[in-house]
């Protein structure tokens, strides 16, 4: 526990808390503003600074001497859900009673900023150390929302440590692994929306439906905990000539159990205790096709295929081993499924050198989406993004590099979410409507060469 304690400390003062995720599912892609400038693409072919090796460790054989790498990227996340919530009941007519449940910013702004270490041991061994974060999310609506009864609130943050190793074969040839050592913590509850206080105020109601009914804003279900685990990732390069380089990179899953307790008025009965209990989160496997291209003297393309396994990510369930159980005596509660899938991104880049102090980088991308329409949650909105990125990087000196990028990602049009429930054996709740939105990022970083 208190080795647990010293690296979090240690790596939340560096990175502080991820936000809104830009990639599919939950993933983040902000590892470095050099790749931000051109969408990532060719990032497991590329060795721009010291931030090569969170993509591909291979690429280390690539930097000489000692270097470093830090830098932040500022998220700003405009996403909104509009809709409408049917409630049906027996007790309320033959005719749903339906209402808005526009939901507008369920993302707050975030800074994600990483660091990055390598050194050249001799001709053939470079390794390095990368501290960053591959996961994120934080979606929440007020608790009295129409629709907080599907979840108020959601968040991951993951922060990852990465040592990492590189061996050149020969002048063609690199190979590289390193260790994935993340630490997760995870947060997800659900409240009584405020028209929960219009239906107890229904003339007529039986007094037993009426004390069942709790006050709109009450915990129904919140669960959090936190776990550290390990993985691990290889990654290899091919110098086909000296103008044109393939590489490939492949990141272990990683298995958590977010270690915690559980509260709320469905699990606790109104009684005010904390439940002990913990639920597995696997952070998905990735991998990374990638190219680069020398054209001319200045300049050169990029590209990158990737994939994550996000079919792992198919249901959150608590579990419950201590002595204290939830309402009803269960081991166990089907939280949310989720029914993700496996999805793929694409991203085309380039590069020129305008002179010896500046160069410019732009870039497009198409990041699928990871779960089918019928699936889709208010929780975790996801859906298709284009992504449009420029960059610059100015040579500050001999062994100073500055790097900025802007990136604007879009949704790929709206995104249908329908999700239902059964209130008290007495009531159907039924959202459809619609995801939106868009994010901008700006990035910066200073590379050093010592």
């Amino acid at each position: 526990m208190n080795k647990r304690i010293v690296f979090l400390a240690v790596t939340t003062a560096l990175l502080g808390q991820s936000s809104y995720v830009n990639a599919a599912g939950f993933q983040l892609a902000e590892y470095s503003a050099s790749g931000q400038g051109r969408s990532f693409a060719g990032e497991a072919a590329m060795a721009d600074n010291a931030s090569t090796q969170a993509r591909n460790p291979a690429m280390l054989t690539y930097l000489e001497g000692t270097q470093f790498s830090a830098g932040a990227i500022y998220v700003a996340p405009n996403v909104d859900v509009h809709g409408d919530l049917a409630l049906a009941s027996p007790i309320l007519g033959p005719e749903p009673m339906v209402m808005n449940a526009d939901a507008l910013n369920v993302a707050d702004s975030a800074i994600v900023p990483n660091f990055y270490f390598s050194q050249q041991l001799n001709e053939q061994w470079t390794w390095g150390l990368g501290v960053n974060s591959n996961y994120g999310l934080a979606t929440e609506v007020p608790d009295t929302h129409p629709t907080a009864i599907f979840g108020n609130e959601t968040g991951i943050t993951t922060v990852e440590f990465n040592p990492n190793i590189a061996y050149k074969v020969n002048d063609a040839f690199s190979v590289g692994a390193g260790l994935r050592i993340v630490y997760g913590d995870g947060k997800i509850g659900a409240t009584a929306p405020g028209w929960i206080d219009g239906i107890a105020a229904l003339p007529g109601l039986p007094p037993e439906i009426v004390a069942a009914l709790p006050p709109s804003g009450t915990s129904l279900k919140s669960m959090e905990g936190d776990d550290l685990a390990i993985g691990w990732k290889v990654g290899a390069a091919w110098q086909i000539n000296a103008d044109h380089r393939l590489g490939f990179a492949y990141h272990s899953g990683v298995k958590l159990e977010l270690d915690g307790h559980a509260s709320g008025l469905l699990y606790d009965g109104g009684q005010d205790v904390s439940i002990e209990g913990y639920m597995p989160l696997e952070l998905p496997a990735f991998a990374e096709l990638a190219s680069h291209h020398q054209l001319t003297d200045n300049w050169a393309v990029h590209g990158s295929i990737n994939w994550t396994q996000w079919s792992v990510f198919d249901e959150l369930v608590a579990y419950f081993p201590g002595d204290q159980k939830p309402v009803g005596d269960i081991d166990k509660d089907l939280v949310k499924e989720e029914n993700f899938k496996d999805n793929w991104r694409f991203a085309v880049g380039t590069t020129y050198q305008i002179n010896q102090d500046w160069l410019v980088r732009g870039g497009v991308a198409l990041d699928k989406t990871a779960v089918e329409d019928e699936y889709r949650t208010i929780t975790i909105p996801d859906s298709d993004r284009l992504w449009f990125s420029l960059g610059t990087a100015y040579q500050a000196s001999d062994k100073m590099t500055l790097d900025f990028a802007v990136t604007y990602i879009k949704a790929h049009g709206d995104a249908p979410i329908n999700e239902s429930m059964t209130l008290l054996d007495l009531a159907s709740v039924q959202f459809d409507g619609q995801a939106s939105g868009d994010v901008w990022l700006v990035g910066a970083q200073l590379s050093y060469k010592l």
